[in-house]
C-alpha cells in the first residue's frame, strides 16, 4: 500500500515536471489526487 502511494506521487511529481501550463499541472496533480483517493478506497 505504501509502496503504490509513494509510486503515485512520483509519478505525478514527473508529470507536473513535464506539462508546460498552468492548466496541464492542475490536471495533472488532479489526476495524481484521484489515483491516491482510489488506492486508499482500496486499501480500506
Amino acid at each position: 500500500m505504501r509502496k503504490i502511494v509513494i509510486l503515485a506521487v512520483a509519478a505525478a511529481s514527473l508529470l507536473a515536471a513535464a506539462c508546460n501550463t498552468i492548466e496541464g499541472a492542475g490536471k495533472d496533480v488532479q489526476a495524481a489526487g484521484e489515483a491516491v483517493e482510489e488506492t486508499a478506497n482500496d486499501a480500506k
